[in-house]
């Protein structure tokens, strides 16, 4: 009886807790995961490649059911060019046939967060503003292969568990990153699924 007593007790009071930390307004945490990423665009290798991510966020609750969310996140994924690369871009060698490419972006996700009937688990849509932190002279022929920036826009799920939050979520480029300069008009566009686990506080 004791022991039934005792983890009724220890239930109510992380139901208590749980609730609490719900209605708070402002939360922080960190977040990390899986990456699976590719570059869309002709002379690019089809198929995601497995990468990470790791960063922090902030969450504002603005009114019941809804809220916002700002993060910074710092992404790694991998791609690879293909076998004609160098026939389908002018100024690139044979050497760029078959490279592996690795693109690192920080990014500002800034969501909307809207619970899907109940606060644990939210509907996240919003865009995703990104800086390329990795060389971008990657090419051997080209100054610079890649833009410097991009705008995506994402759309996931977010499920806050006691102290845990897990998500996924979809990103989609919507600027060309190119930087060739080049007659070839294919535009080249990341794409990314995002697959995390972290901590909120």
């Amino acid at each position: 009886m004791k022991k039934l007593f005792l983890a009724v007790a220890v239930l109510l009071i992380a139901t208590v807790s749980t609730v609490k930390s719900q209605d708070r307004l402002l939360r922080f945490g960190i977040k990390g995961g899986a990456n699976l990423g590719k570059l869309d665009g002709s002379g690019f290798q089809d198929g995601f490649k497995l990468g990470y991510h790791l960063g922090g966020f902030a969450q504002l609750r603005l009114v019941k059911g809804f809220g916002v969310q700002g993060e910074l996140v710092f992404s790694s994924t991998k791609t690879e060019t293909t076998d004609d690369f160098s026939k389908i871009y002018e100024g690139v060698s044979t050497a760029d046939d078959r490279k592996k490419i690795n693109l690192n972006y920080l990014s500002i996700p800034l969501l909307a967060n809207i619970d899907l009937g109940t606060p644990r688990l939210k509907l996240q849509v919003g865009p995703q503003f990104g800086a390329l932190v990795s060389d971008r002279k990657v090419l051997g022929a080209a100054k610079e292969a890649f833009k410097g920036g991009e705008i995506s826009g994402v759309a996931g799920l977010w499920l806050q568990l006691p102290i845990v939050n897990v998500s996924a979520r979809y990103i989609i480029g919507f600027n060309d990153v190119k930087g060739l300069e080049t007659i070839n008009s294919s535009n080249w566009k990341n794409q990314s699924i995002q697959l995390g686990v972290g901590v909120t506080l």
